[in-house]
């Protein structure tokens, strides 16, 4: 779809042209508000993502949540199906580079989770509207790997979309296989949707 392309293209140029300073206070001012939700406090297994191309730094977040006992994961690219593997992050393990240049854990050094165990997933976007529809960054992993959120929409994990404030706008056109999120912070707001 041209328009999602354009929305992409737009936004993300947005996000690159950030200074360091600005990603530093916005990655803070995002920690603070999500670390302070009540699902946030609640979760035990929590999967973040590694930051590229000016994405919200969430390793605020990951920081916090080690220091409240919390076990975190990041996302792996499965071998062949376009889908998301969740291993165990634990501080100071090796990640190595995957082929879009984003560091993530090495199989070999990691315990998986599958994506239901999951409490609370942090997920990045490119940009979110008031009804929770995301755009990505066009891979569709995030949508492939929870497709099964569609017909249980309560069922967990929570699915939270994490942004600067710009990163929202009015409407998203919707396709069949997208998965809403459950909810969206970004530096100055909370969204529940």
């Amino acid at each position: 779809m041209q328009a999602l392309k354009t929305i992409r293209n737009s936004i993300r140029e947005q996000r690159r042209s950030l200074k360091v300073s600005e990603q530093k206070t916005a990655s803070l001012s995002l920690c603070k508000q999500l670390t302070r939700h009540p699902l946030f406090i609640r979760s035990k297994h929590i999967a973040l993502y590694w930051p590229n191309d000016g994405e919200i730094n969430p390793i605020p977040v990951l920081e916090t949540a080690w220091k409240m006992g919390k076990h975190c994961y990041l996302p792996a690219l499965a071998p062949c199906n376009k889908k998301l593997l969740f291993s165990r992050y634990k501080k100071g393990q090796a990640l190595a580079t995957n082929k879009y240049g984003i560091p993530e854990p090495l199989a070999s050094n990691s315990s998986q989770i599958p994506p239901w165990a999951l409490d609370l997933v942090i997920t990045p976007l490119v940009a979110f509207d008031q009804r929770g529809n995301r755009i990505g960054m066009g891979g569709g992993y995030y949508d492939r790997t929870f497709c099964f959120k569609v017909k249980s929409p309560t069922r967990k994990p929570v699915l939270v979309g994490v942004g600067h404030q710009f990163q929202r706008i009015d409407e998203i056109p919707l396709r069949r296989w997208d998965v809403p999120l459950d909810l969206a912070v970004t530096d100055c707001n909370l969204f529940e949707f």
